[in-house]
């Protein structure tokens, strides 16, 4: 049937075959309109046969009715439709671009199931793939042509190249907040609070649930958007990640575009390594193995054509071959579009580091759990057994003569009591801290050129221990230079240059002269087929000031061969326009330009005969410019007449290579830049080792060693930290895997020697990074524990297989990733220290006030709920717990890494989380508020004429003054606490804010938060108190402690 139906439209014309679905869904409506007509009359007319013998005028007024009631139906519809049809005209005005809008007339979704669903037969429907370039207005050539408007008008008929991932779920994290015991109490306590005060005073006792309602929603909100800003800027990044550049024709022009500027109609060139941007079809080049593994797991590539498979799928990457592909779906409406924004986006995903602090939060809430459940059981046994006094002093319950009502009342405000305990206890901030540390630093490392794309990444780049690279565009720069410059048995370096005689540069340029070349003094030269040639020429003529123009009107280049790499000689002859000689120009390896020449010229610029004395010293300086691993390329020349030029223009072989004259010998470098020296040694004294793994001889792979202080002078092969993988035969990897915690440099190393590496230095137990550029990389940087892509030089490939990109391809923003790796582990440190610090003290404070307490909390309960009052000593609770969740973790993360932590070793994924100097700080700095707390608590009204509410306000604003003074003690961990403090402005500005809030809750909030005002000498005791965490926090730090954690979490 199908077969049938889509043999129906052979033959059809495009414009008809495009409108068909709309011209079936109107002849549709117009048959069953028809045909419900029909049926309706049918039925009529069996009904007037059936009964002909009755009267027949009842049916006709029945009949005419409904032909009435049916005619208005049909009229009222016809209006409705055409009020709707003005209305929707209405809006597609408002909505259609300018008149300069050139909108297609094609059906989008007619190209983008083409290669969505590899569609052959509507393919060769619209025509093949000329049909669908000319039904998209794209030139085969020229690409896409016109201005902006004409790219917006296609990105608004079909679409723009992006995926819109599922943001952040906001509303679970909001019921997460309400979540908390603390907020559910205090909204129970309001409600019924409200209610009851309406009932007493009537609308005027509406304030105190108000009130508490309105504090509710303050902290919910505070966290709320303390959890989501870490979400949005993590997501945020993400997309970012994935932007990279195609090459794309348009207006018969190539140029690079980012992959979410392309339209449907564009031409993209496609390379080996590249990721293919959209669905599309194959026009010419090469055929293509493209790997469509990401479209299917377990797909093995395939190879694309313009005959059997013309198709591209977005996401998938080229493996080999290049070719040029027409856009005919971007973004959502492609397969991979489809797959991605199916996807559920997971902020909930755990870090190792997170799913640590998870346990280590399961851990705290258990013993929080058990302490309140023995707080539970004591109340209970003292309430029973009669030891609770009531306020008249006697016993609160009586065997027998205790009303049903009040010990209901009483087990509500005991239950209270450790529900309070227990919620206290539990460090719901540390995942927070987690969160906003991995958003806070991820922001900030993409100014300073890294971008992160997998978060997990920065513990392992906290304990990375070494770190893999190759020299080129990270340690070195990525253009070659001339460092130095042998004639006439001289040696030259750089800045000596400009003795060198004229006559004898101007034999250099001829010689390099192989194709025309515009390049003006300080201007950049734009690398083509070679990039020696590239450098000599930037030597010639941008540093050494040699006019081309005038160097081309002196001689003709005739038959140019370009120099390449893998060959170890090049020639060229030119001809003089003013005389009848042509000089042969060879350029090559020393020695071989070296035995074809009889002839050098002196330091003068004279011609000298080669002596033997003079080719064993140009030797020597051969050796001595390759033993700094420099590039030699020698210059040689020869004069001959026209005479030996045969009619095709080509001369006889053996006068190539025999009775030249030397010119000189260019040794050139990728230089090493500048500040790679310093990181290199930041790095050493940081405890991570550099390894040189290079595809460089050896000579040259110990130069740039020595040069970017990776090595010493002295150190070479027989020290084992130098290593030729030529020499090594069989059993290599055993060999490299064995030895690789020795080797500090692997020359001729290939892609897999560098996995071998890694691989060996993992199984020791090293935390291994590695930086790399290239396809072939794509495995190393995979299997690292940190893989560093670079930004500018590597392969989309690369990249994608890489956790953090370099943008500017420099080793010292690698340095920089390191710093913040371990800043951010410091930072989760120091919070969970000032966590566990007030955790622990709160739970001693609240238990022992708790068991010790004379009556049970009925009246701050029952009684006040039913006074239309709420338990304001809760409100306290949530106070502290929003400052300890929420403020402090905003604090003490938010904040840049110090520099000094570049001098630490890294941190080891073997040591507790909670070493034992974080378990020395925070039991010496929770015994202090422990003990005079709880004295004020027992002795305040007695020993200090406190009165009950001032002791319990002063017991309150202690705690909440003693936790923001002990942050700085815990800022920084074995470190002074006021250094860099100026430069912290959040830090500032949180205890400034929390101070400021405090003195309102005391001073002026007191219906609202249950305190007294304090005076000044009873602020200033508060004051003093907390200030003394201080010098504890300094004694408690000096204290000697074993290096061993007392407990593994």
């Amino acid at each position: 049937m199908n077969d049938a139906y889509e043999a129906s439209f052979d033959g059809v014309e495009l414009p008809q075959l495009l409108t068909l679905s709309v011209a079936r869904k109107r002849w549709r409506v117009i048959f069953n309109t028809v045909r419900g007509i029909r049926a309706f009359s049918l039925v009529r007319n069996q009904e007037v046969v059936a009964d002909q013998s009755a009267d027949l005028t009842p049916i006709f007024i029945d009949a005419q009715k409904r032909w009435r009631a049916i005619w208005t139906t049909l009229r009222v519809m016809v209006a409705f439709v055409r009020a709707g049809d003005n209305i929707a005209a209405e809006q597609l005005d408002n909505l259609l671009p300018p008149p300069s809008h050139t909108v297609l007339n094609v059906i989008p979704e007619c190209f983008s199931e083409i290669a969505h669903l590899k569609n052959v037969k509507q393919l060769h429907l619209l025509g093949g793939v000329p049909g669908v370039a000319s039904l998209l207005k794209s030139d085969a050539e020229k690409g896409i042509q016109g201005d902006h408007e004409v790219i917006n008008s296609r990105r608004y008929d079909f679409g723009s190249n992006t995926i819109q991932k599922p943001t952040p779920k906001t509303l679970r994290i909001v019921f997460k907040s309400f979540s908390d015991p603390i907020i559910i109490i205090l909204l129970i306590c309001a409600t019924l609070s409200l209610c009851f005060g309406i009932i007493h005073h009537g609308l005027r006792g509406w304030s105190d649930g108000g009130s508490i309602f309105v504090a509710v929603f303050v902290v919910i909100t505070v966290t709320t958007l303390s959890n989501i800003w870490p979400r949005i800027q993590i997501f945020r990044l993400s997309k970012a990640s994935d932007d990279f550049s195609i090459s794309v024709i348009r207006n018969g022009q190539t140029k690079c575009i980012s992959v979410f500027e392309a339209v449907v109609g564009d031409i993209v060139c496609l390379k080996t390594g590249d990721q293919v941007p959209a669905d599309g079809l194959y026009m010419d080049g090469n055929p293509l193995q493209v790997d469509e593994s990401s479209m299917q797991e377990g797909m093995e590539s395939v190879e694309i054509n313009g005959s059997l498979n013309p198709f591209f799928l977005s996401g998938t990457k080229v493996i080999k071959g290049s070719a040029r592909m027409l856009v005919t779906a971007v973004g959502i409406n492609t397969k991979w579009g489809k797959m991605l924004s199916s996807k559920s986006y997971d902020t909930e995903e755990r870090t190792p580091l997170q799913r640590k602090l998870h346990e280590l939060t399961i851990h705290i809430a258990k013993l929080g759990l058990m302490v309140a459940s023995l707080a539970l059981i004591v109340l209970l046994i003292r309430y029973f057994l009669g030891n609770m006094r009531n306020v008249n002093g006697k016993s609160d319950f009586t065997a027998g003569k205790t009303r049903i009502h009040e010990v209901f009342d009483a087990l509500i405000g005991i239950l209270a009591t450790p529900v309070a305990i227990a919620a206290t206890a539990i460090p719901e901030g540390l995942l927070l801290a987690v969160m906003i540390t991995i958003a806070y630093s991820t922001k900030r490392m993409k100014s300073q050129k890294a971008l992160v794309r997998n978060p997990e990444t920065f513990e392992a780049v906290g304990s990375t221990t070494v770190i893999c690279t190759d020299e080129r565009g990270c340690l070195t720069s990525s253009h070659l230079v001339v460092s130095e410059f042998c004639f006439g048995n001289q040696l030259l370096e750089e800045g000596t240059f400009s003795s060198t005689p004229r006559n004898v540069l101007e034999l250099v340029f001829e010689g390099i002269l192989s194709r025309n070349i515009e390049v003006s003094s300080g201007s950049p030269i734009e690398l083509t087929e070679s990039e020696v040639d590239n450098a000599i020429q930037k030597w010639v003529v941008q540093d050494m000031g040699f006019n081309v123009e005038q160097v081309r009107e002196n001689c003709t280049v005739h038959s140019p061969e370009i120099f390449n790499s893998e060959k170890t000689l090049s020639i060229i002859w030119t001809k003089k326009n003013t005389i009848d000689i042509i000089h042969v120009h060879q350029k090559g390896e020393p020695e071989i330009i070296l035995s074809m020449c009889s002839y050098y010229y002196d330091a003068d610029g004279f011609n000298k005969v080669m002596s033997m004395d003079a080719k064993e010293n140009l030797t020597q300086i051969f050796q001595d410019m390759m033993s700094k691993g420099l590039r030699c390329i020698a210059f040689a020349h020869k004069k001959v007449p026209e005479k030996h030029e045969d009619a095709g223009g080509n001369f006889n072989p053996k006068l190539k290579e025999e009775n030249s004259t030397f010119i000189g010998c260019l040794g050139l470098k990728y230089p090493c830049r500048p500040e790679v020296q310093k990181t290199v040694m930041d790095c050493q004294q940081a405890g991570v080792n550099i390894k040189l793994v290079t595809r460089n001889d050896l000579p040259t792979a110990r130069a740039i060693a020595i040069e970017c202080g990776i090595i010493g002078p002295n150190q070479d092969t027989m020290t084992g930290v130098l290593l030729d993988r030529q020499v090594l035969q069989n059993n290599a990897e055993k060999e490299i895997i064995e030895n690789c915690d020795r080797i500090r440099v692997m020359a001729r190393a290939s892609t897999l020697d560098k996995l071998y590496m890694v691989r060996g230095l993992k199984q020791i137990g090293h935390v291994v990074a590695v930086t790399g550029h290239s396809i072939g990389d794509a495995a190393v940087l995979r299997e690292a524990n940190a893989g560093l892509s670079l930004g500018i030089q590597g392969t989309q490939q690369a990249k994608e297989n890489s956790d953090i990109i370099i943008l500017d391809d420099n080793f010292d923003s690698v340095a920089g990733v390191l710093r913040w790796g371990r800043g951010m582990y410091h930072k989760i440190q120091i919070y969970a220290q000032f966590q566990l610090t007030v955790s622990i003290a709160s739970l001693v404070i609240d238990f022992v006030t708790a068991v010790s307490a004379k009556e049970p909390p009925t009246i701050n309960i029952v009684a006040s709920i039913s006074a239309g009052k709420v338990p304001y000593a809760t409100f306290q609770v949530l106070w502290v717990k929003l400052i300890v969740g929420t403020l402090a973790v905003l604090a003490i993360t938010i904040d840049e890494p110090a520099d000094e932590l570049k001098q630490m070793p890294p941190v080891n994924r073997k040591q507790p989380f909670i070493t034992s100097t974080m378990w020395k700080n925070i039991v010496g700095q929770a015994l202090y508020p422990i003990i005079v707390l709880l004295t004020i608590q027992f002795k305040g009204q007695s020993t200090f004429k406190l009165d009950a509410k001032v002791k319990d306000t002063m017991i309150f604003n202690i705690l909440v003054l003693w936790q923001l003074f002990i942050i700085f003690t815990t800022k920084r961990v074995e470190e002074n606490i006021f250094k860099r403090m100026h430069r912290r402005k959040m830090f500032w500005g949180v205890i400034v804010i929390t101070t400021l809030l405090q003195v309102v809750i005391v001073e002026l909030l007191k219906k609202f938060a249950d305190t007294e005002q304090l005076t000044w000498k009873q602020w200033t005791i508060c004051i003093g108190i907390a200030v003394l965490a201080w010098p504890i926090g300094w004694l408690v730090q000096r204290i000697k402690c074993p290096l061993e954690a007392l407990l593994h979490l």
